[in-house]
């Protein structure tokens, strides 16, 4: 399959090594993934703002960047439900977006979507010898509707030590602008994650958002827990020969 990747704001910016494992994970299972570089941000950010007509500018290069992919894969379950779950809010019915979105928001998928429901796999041939505690982001639980795929997968992954999180399906207190119009608030929330997170003695805290990992793990530093934050597909695309690193 011909996959467009959608690397979003976040992984192109500051976690760079996402993007990176995405393409050697596919190219693994034998598909051929391509970058169009005319991409951009998806106006999450914007939308969730208020600056609505912003985010439709935004929008409408989105699904002309995205028109002919056989299917785009957004790394970040916040970024992918933006453009299924908002993308229909931003278009007039029956307007050139509404019937754009209407076309491509359906081949837009998270990481653990695309890998079971389209290409029907759940053993990557993944080699992970670590304990992991799993965080299932708010955007991936409550809009994507992920339900156990991620786990689907992490239990198939060799050497791999799933630990269960307690208070699993809490947020995190992220939320994008949310963590700066409320820092207090966002702040305890990422501290009642982070230590839930270490107190299952894991070695890494896995989710299929780098935006939530950067809010707990930024937390687990400051309490200095000795845990890392990975990113579901730096996880999947770790090998005995290629080892994600820690």
């Amino acid at each position: 399959m011909r996959i467009a990747l959608f690397v979003t704001c976040v992984n192109d910016t500051l976690y760079p090594r996402t993007g990176r494992a995405v393409v050697r994970l596919l190219h693994r299972l034998g598909h051929e993934v391509v970058f169009p570089e005319s991409q951009t941000c998806c106006g999450q950010m914007h939308y969730n703002s208020g600056y609505r007509r912003d985010a439709q500018k935004l929008a409408v290069r989105f699904v002309e960047t995205f028109a002919d992919a056989d299917a785009v894969l957004a790394p970040s379950g916040s970024c992918a439900a933006m453009v299924r779950d908002n993308y229909p809010r931003l278009g007039e019915r029956g307007s050139r977006l509404d019937r754009a979105v209407a076309d491509l928001a359906p081949r837009v998928y998270d990481l653990s979507e695309l890998l079971v429901d389209v290409l029907g796999v759940t053993d990557v041939g993944a080699y992970f010898p670590h304990t992991v505690a799993y965080h299932p982001t708010c955007h991936g639980l409550r809009l994507l509707k992920l339900g156990d795929r991620p786990y689907r997968l992490l239990s198939h992954v060799q050497g791999i030590d799933l630990r269960e999180l307690e208070g699993a399906t809490e947020c995190c207190g992220f939320g994008g602008t949310f963590a700066m119009k409320n820092a207090d608030v966002s702040a305890a929330m990422g501290a009642d994650k982070a230590r839930n997170a270490a107190a299952t003695g894991a070695e890494v805290l896995c989710a299929v958002d780098n935006s939530c990992l950067m809010h707990i793990g930024g937390t687990l530093r400051r309490q200095r827990a000795g845990m890392r934050t990975l990113h579901l597909a730096e996880i999947l695309a770790s090998t005995e020969q290629e080892p994600a690193a820690l």
